[in-house]
């Protein structure tokens, strides 16, 4: 059986047709968490702000350039699918110019890139701009060079991050250094593993390995057809698996991959995990990534302040923007995904 044999026998594939007031509904829940979610982040920049030492050693990558990357990543992937006339669009490009803006227009990630050429995260993190259409000519002159070197093409890495620097090899545009199939299958998703091998770590080595595969869900024609059958018949169990344990980040993660899929979406799956998330998100627009929801009345009190942490929720509020942007945008049916194609010279 084919995958898209699969597709169409699975029970409700034909959801979409046959329901249509039930899919607007669903689409209309989607929509308001998404625009929630949007207005938090948009609401809490102070916390992607990087600060004025962010180049020196001591400072801490995992809280101040990864939280700005995600914030470009999973932001322009939101607004390269909302509809145009859409205010969430508008409201996710402010986002990406933000981040932009933190860079210096590409400047701090060229000095980041002379600083660190062996590093890969300066790639990752200018990558998502680029694939936004925000270009700097000086890193990508550096860039190329760097990707030219033995160094670059033989530093170790496991397969779920080799694959992610290809992808974003292909957006900086320099040649691969690899072939992106062949480090495919060398991940948990490519070598299709037992599905009750899945915990937290495969689960998120799962769900990256599928956004690499198709450029942060723009590209869903990319999916092999056998992962693509895989993922279907397995996202069910493990994203219900994943809400019985509190597991919300991974839980919009693994949503985003089923909104990457080609083809029919999985509305069933769609229906059955939305209504949750929109009902553990908190009126202010964040999500926790783990664990119970603080209860409303409480975190609202004067003297409580912010329901959760900025580093505990900021990433689980990101992802719900990506995969619930994704999901309208699958929901509501095909269009063509559109870049700024700006360029800054330097």
């Amino acid at each position: 059986m084919t995958a898209d044999q699969a597709t169409a026998a699975r029970p409700g594939a034909g959801s979409t047709a046959e329901h249509p007031a039930a899919t607007a509904a669903l689409t209309g829940l989607v929509r308001g968490v998404r625009d929630r979610a949007l207005a938090w982040t948009e609401d809490h920049l102070a916390g992607f702000v990087l600060p004025e030492d962010v180049l020196e050693p001591h400072t801490k990558v995992d809280h101040t350039l990864k939280p700005l990357g995600e914030l470009a990543q999973l932001c322009s992937t939101a607004q390269r699918v909302t509809a145009p006339g859409d205010p969430a669009r508008a409201t996710a490009e402010r986002l990406v110019a933000f981040a932009w803006e933190q860079t210096r227009s590409g400047d701090l990630m060229l000095e980041l890139l002379r600083s660190e050429p062996f590093a890969a995260y300066p790639f990752e993190i200018y990558a998502a701009f680029a694939g936004h259409g925000l270009r700097h000519e000086g890193f990508e002159r550096l860039a190329g060079r760097i990707a030219a070197t033995r160094g670059w093409a033989f530093t170790e890495q496991h397969a779920n991050r080799q694959l992610g620097l290809i992808n974003s090899e292909r957006r900086v545009g320099v040649a691969p250094h690899a072939d992106a199939d062949e480090v495919l299958r060398r991940t948990w998703l490519g070598g299709l593993s037992e599905p009750w091998m899945l915990e937290r770590a495969s689960g998120y080595s799962l769900t990256h390995a599928a956004y690499h595969v198709t450029d942060w869900g723009i590209a869903p024609e990319r999916m092999p057809a056998d992962l693509d059958l895989y993922l279907r018949t397995w996202l069910p169990p493990w994203v219900d698996g994943c809400l019985e344990s509190d597991q919300w980040d991974l839980t919009a993660e693994l949503l985003a991959v089923g909104a990457g899929l080609p083809g029919v979406p999985p509305v069933e799956l769609f229906a059955a995990a939305w209504p949750v998330l929109a009902r553990v998100q908190h009126p202010d627009g964040c999500l926790p990534e783990t664990g119970p929801q603080v209860e409303p009345a409480a975190s609202e009190r004067s003297d409580v302040g912010e329901p959760y942490p900025f580093l505990a929720c900021y990433h689980s509020t990101l992802v719900t923007i990506f995969a619930a942007s994704l999901t309208v945008a699958r929901l509501e049916g095909p269009r063509t995904p559109t870049t700024s194609g700006r360029k800054h010279s330097a």
